[in-house]
């Protein structure tokens, strides 16, 4: 599979960290796994148990930018989210063809900017454990504009920051509400990614060109 994309007419590229640029198993392994086994120490729960309250509790803000905070959910669990997320550290890898894809973005004279729902603490985390942030031109956290990507308040906000013309613009991310944002407030070029999850089945082609992996937008010419 191949997504052909008008490379000539798009100079902005802005990419989603988690589940595209990076693979999001770290992050299932994390609130699936590792945050319910801690819940469950700390308040004298089954395994069952925690992860039931832990999965209501997050699907009570899924979609907010409490979703993704790490102060939040610290306060919300009694946890230390930010310690926690070093035991599992490991596991954060790069996407296959990542690296190719944007060594070939900086060729072709692009602005690439990551932008990210993730607290800035996991951004962080994450740019120490990849070494991504030297083939970015600027990275960009949703909690420094105080909404998140699905928001359609968050697109007028992040072009204040961030200048750039929607309609010559590539937004590639594996989220199908933030790309439906998105082309709602004129962002030309919009690509899913279908396997956010290494250890996952690929999810079904939707609305959206999608990828498997970044070979698929190569060559960037």
């Amino acid at each position: 599979m191949s997504v052909r994309l008008p490379w000539a007419r798009i100079q902005t590229v802005l990419l989603d960290m988690d589940g595209t640029l990076l693979d999001l198993r770290f992050d299932n392994q994390f609130w699936r796994e590792l945050v319910p086994m801690h819940y469950a120490a700390q308040h004298g729960l089954s395994l069952e148990q925690a992860r039931a309250e832990v999965a209501v509790r997050t699907q009570a803000v899924e979609g907010t930018l409490n979703w993704y905070c790490l102060d939040y959910w610290s306060r919300e669990l009694a946890l230390d989210i930010v310690t926690l997320k070093r035991e599992i550290a490991h596991l954060i890898a790069v996407h296959p063809y990542v690296l190719e894809f944007l060594k070939a973005l900086r060729g072709a004279g692009k602005r690439v900017v990551l932008v990210t729902n993730a607290h800035p603490q996991s951004l962080a985390l994450k740019m120490e454990k990849t070494q991504l942030a030297s083939h970015l031109d600027r990275a960009v956290c949703a909690h420094a504009l105080g909404s998140v990507k699905e928001q359609p308040e968050f697109w007028p906000r992040f072009r204040e920051l961030e200048r750039f013309d929607p309609v010559t613009t590539l937004l590639v991310d594996d989220n199908l509400e933030i790309l439906r944002t998105a082309r709602g407030y004129g962002i030309g070029h919009l690509v899913s990614v279908l396997r956010p999850d290494s250890t996952h089945s690929p999810t079904p082609p939707g609305e959206f060109s999608a990828i498997h992996d970044f070979s698929e937008l190569l060559p960037v010419s």
